[in-house]
């Protein structure tokens, strides 16, 4: 739901306060119910402005107006209406704290509070401001709910007022309180409800992935030294950023991270920044109002916000467009951020982990990646051996695939021959245990018996291209992209292209190969 019910419209009466606590009673959009309310005194008691200010959270300490006299800096008074000569909720008095000024007083237990001498009331200092606006009365009173404090509504009016108007306002105040905790609370819920769709719909996408493997399999020592790293800080809630080629199994490290973590019992976020869209990277990170931009139906929570209390994965953070990077480290830095098309920051508890198979130190050295970012993923850095730097693990993720592959395909599998066993062992495997993977599912399709046979046929045959030592700008772009390209099996356009991975397009990348000399190499016969 992204509409919330209407209020119902004032109609003409003698008592307008009593017509606005109709109106309000009938509304649950909280900032509908706190315009009504302000401008309503406004209209009704001839007032020069009126405000309102809700408790919140120390948000804004550093540029508080009273920051010297704020002894409690976990919550404060937040200004969220007003009405009449001033309407910027971004004054100085956008925050005060509790006890500070004649408001933080009437919040802290001094009280409700009105007269009509503002000149002649110690209380109220800035005598010749209220000169300037010839103000006469004043009215303050704390809003108050089953004994819980929820903010402060005050008013400032050009002439004196009776004490029936006052005593009104005081019993006014204590039903506009009530509607207000009353839209506090369907927003609350509204919150939690759009939350939990999100989390149901982002579930139900992982559900789609395939994963590489359910555990991690392995006992050469270099996956014994990455087990190790992972149980010393997993208990953490340090930034990890996980290195290795492409198919390693960052992402399984990510997982073990955080199941072996305390928040394990709140999501695990997973978000392949190459695969996003770069005008939409904001959006999916950190989520968007409705209307922010063309196509903004509706409101949507970001993965951030959706991993709040758990884990976010950032799988290829490498390819993060620049300006991305900069929110990205806003939030590492303060742990907030902003939905796009919104003014306020959204607190989150997040843990980060990222990943790449990028040399981010080059990322750096080519203005690609941001040196500040790299600092702050770089806390914990966990390096993903290659299989061929394991190759005495291929024997047990043989067996472990056959197994798979065995109750996936309803076939039964005694194992591979000894000839099969020391081709697998002995082949480099540029694609590591995703290739690995990848070739036993298609041996374990087309064979015939018990028994795997795998020849050179299901491996690749064209080795790789080693690029030159590079003095040249032009030899360092021939290089990378022949990399990315042998990394992609030579794919240009899509998803696991290696056009999205250099955010080229595809054109552009093939007009960038032609003029390199870069051709696929051809199948040796």
């Amino acid at each position: 739901m992204d509409s919330f019910p209407s209020c119902t419209p004032l109609t003409q009466s003698h008592d307008t306060l009593e017509q606005i606590t109709l109106q309000i009673a009938s509304c649950l959009d909280l900032q509908l119910v706190l315009t009504t309310i302000t401008q309503g005194l406004i209209d009704e008691l001839d007032g020069a402005f009126a405000r309102i200010w809700l408790l919140g959270p120390g948000d804004l300490c550093a540029d508080c107006y009273k920051a010297a006299d704020c002894t409690d800096r976990t919550r404060c008074l937040h200004l969220e209406a007003t009405a009449g000569l001033y309407t910027n909720l971004n004054g100085e008095y956008r925050r005060i704290p509790l006890g500070a000024l004649k408001i933080g007083k009437i919040a802290q237990g001094f009280g409700s509070m009105h007269t009509n001498d503002v000149l002649g009331d110690d209380r109220l200092p800035n005598k010749q401001w209220m000169k300037d606006n010839k103000l006469q009365s004043f009215a303050g009173h704390p809003l108050m709910f089953r004994g819980e404090l929820l903010g402060v509504v005050a008013i400032f009016g050009r002439r004196p007022l009776s004490e029936k108007e006052f005593a009104r306002l005081a019993v006014f105040a204590n039903k506009a309180a009530i509607a207000i905790r009353n839209a506090q609370l369907f927003t609350e819920i509204e919150q939690l409800k759009r939350r939990l769709q999100a989390e149901n719909l982002y579930l139900r996408e992982e559900i789609k992935l395939q994963h590489n493997f359910e555990e991690i399999i392995g006992e050469s020592q270099s996956i014994k030294a990455v087990l190790r790293h992972i149980e010393q800080v997993a208990p953490t809630d340090s930034t990890v950023l996980i290195l290795g080629d492409t198919g390693t199994g960052k992402e399984l490290i990510a997982r073990a991270i955080h199941n072996l973590s305390s928040r394990k019992d709140h999501p695990l976020v997973r978000v392949n920044c190459g695969a996003i869209p770069a005008n939409l990277v904001e959006s999916e990170l950190f989520g968007h109002e409705k209307g922010s931009f063309t196509g903004a139906l509706q409101r949507r929570i970001g993965r951030f916000e959706l991993a709040d209390g758990g884990t976010i994965f950032l799988d290829e953070v490498g390819e993060l467009p620049l300006d991305a990077q900069v929110k990205l480290l806003r939030v590492l830095q303060e742990r907030e951020f902003e939905r796009v098309g919104s003014g306020h920051s959204t607190k989150v508890d997040v843990r980060v982990i990222a990943a790449t198979n990028r040399d981010l130190h080059a990322s750096v050295k080519t203005g690609s990646f941001r040196t500040d970012l790299l600092y702050r993923l770089n806390v914990f850095p966990l390096e993903v051996p290659s299989l061929s730097a394991r190759a005495t693990d291929i024997p047990p993720l043989v067996e472990y695939f056959l197994r798979k592959f065995s109750k996936k395909l309803g076939k039964q599998f005694d194992g591979v021959s000894n000839a099969t066993m020391d081709r697998l062992t002995k082949y480099s495997w540029p694609g590591n245990i995703r290739e690995l993977e990848n070739v036993m599912e298609r041996a374990a399709i087309l064979a015939k018996g018990p028994m795997l046979q795998i020849d050179d046929s299901f491996l690749r045959t064209d080795p790789a291209p080693q690029p030159p030592v590079a003095d040249t700008l032009e030899e360092v772009e021939r290089a990378h992209i022949l990399r990315l390209l042998h990394d992609t099996s030579w794919v240009v356009e899509g998803a696991e292209g290696a056009a999205l991975r250099l955010g080229l397009h595809p054109n552009t990348l093939r007009s960038r190969m032609q003029k390199l000399g870069i051709k696929k190499p051809r199948p040796s016969n």
